[in-house]
């Protein structure tokens, strides 16, 4: 922890030279890599991510006042002041300050509270912004658990990641939440199987002989602020009422792919080929959903497409059922072969994250050109499996390395991919790194 030591002394003196007082806490929230799972948590699947060392840090201060001031140490997020009893959140701008409010006023209402204390915030990150790491997400938790610790209330890390999943929704991300579980319910040294509904989470101990590699893209996607992730939610929940339809469910309280599975008792390969018999791969129009559903056009709209996809003109049903049953299936494979121990098992996992990847790049269609280039690239240098990781657009890849190549694949790829191009203007540390499992959030009393 010696970084993190020297991390919060920086903070504290930057804290006091900026509010003239000492902090009174400081609590840590880390992002994660997502290793398999992608983009199925919001549809009731389970997924399989790991916290990553880089973390949200918030030097704290209650005070008298009910002014909540946040700061932050990089200069391009500037300061904010707000009433600790009248929080707006505004949607249609995710400004850094938006993510604490939103973990702030999730506990705020997850208590009932009015009358609240204001407190002096310093919030320090090292996880890259937008790169598909969960920054957001992180501030998110870290605002959360700050709130919590001021009020002096107590809540178990499963109640605290289920109030923050909800809470960022107010930035208008309809994300599953597993950004906020794994920032509350990572261990140090194992992968977590997450799975939602109740939220719970089992240990996953991955090969001994490989290292994720993570790689920044260096395009930068800011979920919040593209549609293109709602859209997505959308499509999975207008497949899901489909297949129901056509199975003869009661479809209008259908809302999810995995509830299609649980009403029919069925497994993953038979979802797979009921969505081959159900749906076709052309995009839906709005007129044609209804047409299925046998609604109005009013109907979808108001009872059904969210604000931010009203004027959505095709949906891809077909394929986004596809990728997620078939995903789903993936992260349950993983899981098996890290318990089953094979001999080529870093094989085996390798073959199922390039699978992943495939599918959200023809499937999902969540890619970006240069995801792809960087998957290939960490392929030819020794990877045995590279898949984009988070909501993709744009972020990072991680890769399983095994071990004794570890140092020549991040030579080549760095040669390869950041120096023949201005990419190498990006910290470097930030941009092609080997992570391992950490720990979760965490709150530390000033000695």
């Amino acid at each position: 922890m010696p970084i993190l030591c020297d991390r919060l002394l920086k903070l504290k003196e930057m804290f006091n030279s900026k509010f003239g007082s000492i902090p009174k806490f400081y609590v840590r929230a880390p992002g994660r890599v997502n290793i398999i799972g992608e983009h199925i948590d919001y549809c009731g699947y389970s997924v399989l991510p790991m916290a990553v060392e880089q973390d949200m840090l918030i030097a704290v201060e209650p005070v008298k006042t009910h002014i909540l001031q946040l700061a932050n140490t990089n200069p391009l997020y500037p300061d904010f002041s707000t009433s600790a009893n009248n929080i707006q959140i505004d949607k249609t701008k995710p400004l850094w300050h938006n993510y604490f409010l939103c973990g702030f006023k999730g506990i705020q209402e997850h208590f009932g509270l009015s009358d609240l204390t204001g407190m002096n915030c310093l919030v320090d990150g090292n996880i890259p912004p937008s790169s598909g790491l969960s920054s957001s997400s992180a501030l998110v938790c870290c605002a959360g658990l700050v709130t919590l610790t001021v009020l002096g209330m107590n809540l178990s890390k499963v109640e605290l990641a289920e109030i923050c999943a909800k809470s960022e929704r107010y930035i208008g991300t309809e994300g599953g939440g597993m950004d906020q579980s794994i920032s509350f319910l990572a261990e140090e040294g194992t992968a977590k199987l997450i799975e939602f509904s109740p939220l719970r989470a089992t240990d996953v101990k991955l090969p001994s002989g490989a290292v994720f590699v993570i790689a920044n893209s260096c395009v930068e996607m800011n979920k919040a602020a593209t549609s293109h992730f709602n859209i997505r939610v959308m499509e999975c929940r207008l497949a899901a009422k489909l297949l129901a339809k056509h199975k003869s469910l009661p479809w209008k309280e259908v809302l999810r792919l995995e509830e299609v599975q649980a009403k029919l008792g069925i497994s993953l390969e038979e979802m797979l080929l009921i969505t081959e018999d159900a749906l076709h791969p052309e995009p839906y129009s709005p007129e044609e959903i209804c047409k299925c559903l046998g609604i109005s056009l009013q109907e979808l709209k108001t009872q059904i497409l969210s604000t931010n996809t009203q004027d959505v003109l095709t949906f891809k049903l077909y394929q986004r059922a596809k990728h997620v049953y078939s995903e789903a299936a993936r992260v349950l494979q993983f899981k098996k072969i890290c318990e089953e121990t094979p001999d080529n098992m870093v094989q085996l996992l390798g073959e199922l994250m390039n699978q992943s990847h495939m599918s959200c790049r023809d499937m999902y269609e969540c890619s970006c050109p240069e995801l792809d280039q960087l998957v290939d690239i960490c392929r030819k240098f020794g990877a045995q499996g590279s898949r984009l990781t988070g909501a993709g657009w744009g972020g990072c890849t991680v890769s399983i390395v095994p071990a004794d190549k570890l140092s020549s694949f991040l030579e080549n790829v760095h040669e390869a991919y950041y120096q023949r191009s201005n990419r190498s203007l990006a910290p470097e540390k930030q941009s092609l790194f080997a992570t391992k499992p950490g720990g979760g959030a965490l709150v530390f009393l000033e000695a």
